[in-house]
């Protein structure tokens, strides 16, 4: 779980740690990440300058299936990296999920997890439809036409993988210095197809003011409704 941002939107002070409902949006995230039968462990990736203030929320959380905590690397990419590396040996799957999206629904995973071996793919990943007109622009920002956003989708994590996959589509990056937005297009870079899903349009990221304002609705909504959550199906 990369959560190394360091939140500037937000005031600073490391994103995983800005309060969401009166606790850390990492433990939001992480306790998503346990609420799955297939999860065995949590590795979390912090900034390092607030690694000791992570290390003492996840002990005071008694979040029970973190194994370990890093620190991260200067890009995403170096972060996740770090994390891969600090991963106990058995797993057989990886999930690679951003702390800054605290409302991914318990049981997101199991079901993801369950499509990937059905289809026998090597990677998972959830997309929402892109619902704005989107127009190309050229350099003096004129407009060359609109895109057809039928074939678009927004991509969000968690995004599921067969481990020994997602390692080899690191080393590569790795051996021809490529940095990729995300761990789907490392693995199609590397030759391997991925599998988009119906993602959930509640497991927003949380980067600005307004983000958090509009999850702490959606939190406060849960609770109305009994915490009846939607995802991947």
């Amino acid at each position: 779980m990369p959560a190394a941002g360091a939140g500037r939107r937000l005031g600073g002070g490391g994103k995983a740690l800005v309060r969401l409902d009166g606790r850390a949006m990492l433990a939001h995230a992480v306790e998503a990440m346990e609420a799955n039968r297939c999860t065995t462990a949590v590795v979390v990736v912090s900034h390092p300058d607030t690694l000791d203030a992570t290390a003492k929320l996840l002990a005071d959380e008694g979040l029970a299936k973190v194994t370990a905590l890093v620190a991260g690397g200067p890009t995403r990419q170096a972060s996740v990296a770090a994390g891969l590396r600090a991963l106990p040996p058995e797993p057989g799957y990886v999930v690679v999920h951003d702390a800054a999206r605290p409302l991914v629904a318990p049981g997101t995973i199991d079901r993801m997890l369950e499509l990937l071996l059905e289809a026998g793919l090597a990677g998972v990943v959830p997309g929402v439809p892109v619902i704005d007109t989107i127009r190309r622009v050229d350099a003096a920002q004129r407009s060359t036409g609109i895109v057809d956003r039928e074939q678009l989708r927004s991509m969000q994590t968690p995004q599921l993988f067969v481990r020994e996959v997602l390692e080899a589509a690191y080393r590569l990056a790795l051996r021809d210095g490529v940095e990729a937005a995300d761990e789907a297009a490392l693995l199609e870079l590397a030759g391997h197809p991925v599998q988009v899903v119906p993602g959930d349009p509640e497991n927003l990221k949380v980067t600005t003011p307004l983000d958090l304002a509009i999850a702490e609705t959606l939190l406060a909504r849960r609770r109305v409704s009994g915490g009846g959550v939607r995802g991947i199906s």
